[in-house]
């Protein structure tokens, strides 16, 4: 089933070319690129980054890669790791790619663009962007989809994001189909990462994009100087990239290469609105929808109780908020957040709010009901009892920032700027969204990378 995927992977992404691509598409990879330069900079401040950036420096390493955010750089690889880390590291990264598509392949793109050896035109950039996004998706939906992958225990952000960033470098730096499919095959044994953060609220989550757009931008590289990568790589043999990490599991490999070049997986990414995991982002637009319609205030609130699967309860159901990643991955602290503070955004994870008094009493109220009939996270709901006995289920919909419910220009915008604020003055954060808005019009990128400097 399986033969010749990773030849004919290649293939597309060694001939795809800018009028190739609808200009939907061309549209989209443009707002997902500003998208991920917003998250990225504000992570620049992130725990997460500051540590990644003095363990590279007390280690010697250095180089003329930005690192975002900051008046620092790295080599081109350290780059990709600790930009990567950094679009990941506040949970505003886009969604429903590899997962988190953005924050592997833009880190890579931008870390290799020095290394091309030529002009890279905006509509190059973006075919590489548009690449990326494909095979990593297509490789996710190689295990049967999001859930069939990461139920294993798989975070798909390690293991398919390194494909991702390995697809948008082989394309950026023009490599011929059969180098793109070394670097494919190499990227095989850069694909890692599982969900045991999830435990603790460790930072690993975030380690994982920046692993895979390093590891993606290293499959590249190697690729070009003629590091041979397996062809078998997504065969059904042993060692094979599916037949391993699958866990024994039925796969879908036939789905990497189905409709190839006609239906692009870029139309499944989202952007987020809100500063945690995409499956808490239901609940607090039904919890939304239901203050403001029955004009409730924090203190009508008594009890919460949002409907999960077992899947998702694993996943969004813990009440552990000790440390930002664990809040941000806490569906009863979404939803406390919002009636709370009116958001979810990324002020509401602060130490500050996660310890409010009032935050705390009311999370104690927030609970879960396991209902296997729940098969989304968009579709379930919010059952809600207020303090003079009055009771709601809200059910939960479509949220915002999906392809079907976007997030406008305007809302785009005015997130990115909120943060690029973080890190960077007004007029150059201006500048940058100018240019990521314009790209298709630019005979050469290379001034990305100055703009993203602090």
């Amino acid at each position: 089933m399986s033969e010749g995927v990773i030849a004919e992977l290649a293939g597309f992404v060694a001939e795809l070319s800018y009028r190739d691509i609808p200009e939907a598409i061309a549209v989209k990879a443009k707002h997902h690129s500003l998208d991920t330069l917003g998250a990225a900079l504000a992570g620049a401040v992130s725990q997460e980054a500051i540590r990644t950036r003095t363990m590279l420096a007390a280690a010697g390493h250095a180089g003329t890669a930005p690192l975002w955010g900051t008046g620092e750089s790295l080599a081109p690889r350290e780059a990709a790791l600790v930009n990567g880390i950094a679009a990941h590291a506040f949970e505003l990264d886009d969604t429903g790619g590899c997962d988190h598509s953005g924050a592997v392949v833009l880190p890579a793109l931008l870390a290799v663009l020095p290394l091309a050896g030529r002009a890279v035109t905006g509509k190059e950039f973006l075919t590489a962007v548009v690449a990326g996004y494909d095979v990593g998706r297509r490789v996710m939906e190689g295990f049967g989809g999001y859930v069939a992958h990461n139920s294993v225990g798989w975070h798909s952000t390690g293991t398919c994001g390194a494909f991702a960033a390995a697809a948008a470098c082989a394309s950026l730096l023009r490599l011929s189909p059969a180098q793109t499919a070394d670097c494919l095959g190499i990227a095989v044994s850069l694909a890692s990462g599982t969900w045991n953060f999830i435990h603790d609220g460790a930072m690993t989550k975030r380690l994982h994009a920046g692993r895979a757009a390093e590891g993606g931008l290293t499959a590249a590289l190697l690729a070009r100087e003629g590091f041979s990568g397996p062809r078998r790589g997504f065969d059904d043999v042993w060692g094979g990239f599916f037949a391993t990490y699958a866990g024994g599991r039925e796969t879908k490999v036939e789905r990497v290469t189905q409709n190839l070049g006609r239906d692009w997986m870029l139309r499944h990414a989202a952007i987020k609105p809100y500063a945690s995991c995409r499956d808490t982002h239901a609940a607090v637009d039904a919890i939304g929808r239901l203050i403001e319609r029955e004009g409730l205030a924090a203190g009508d609130v008594a009890k919460v109780r949002a409907r999960l699967n077992t899947f998702l309860n694993g996943m969004v159901g813990g009440s552990d908020v000790s440390t930002m990643p664990a809040a941000q991955m806490s569906l009863p602290y979404a939803v406390a957040a919002r009636i709370c503070f009116g958001s979810a955004r990324l002020s509401a994870y602060g130490e500050e709010c996660r310890n409010a008094p009032e935050l705390q009493a009311l999370l104690g109220n927030v609970s879960i009901l396991r209902d296997e009939t729940v098969t989304a996270s968009w579709a379930s709901s919010l059952i809600v009892e207020t303090v003079d006995g009055r009771r709601f289920e809200e059910p939960t919909s479509t949220p915002l920032g999906a392809p079907d419910n976007p997030v406008s220009l305007a809302q785009l915008r005015e997130k990115f700027d909120g943060l690029a604020a973080l890190t960077l003055p007004r007029e150059q954060a201006d500048r940058l969204a100018e240019t990521m808005l314009g790209l298709e019009r630019l005979d050469d990128v290379a001034a990305l990378p100055k703009l993203l400097a602090a």
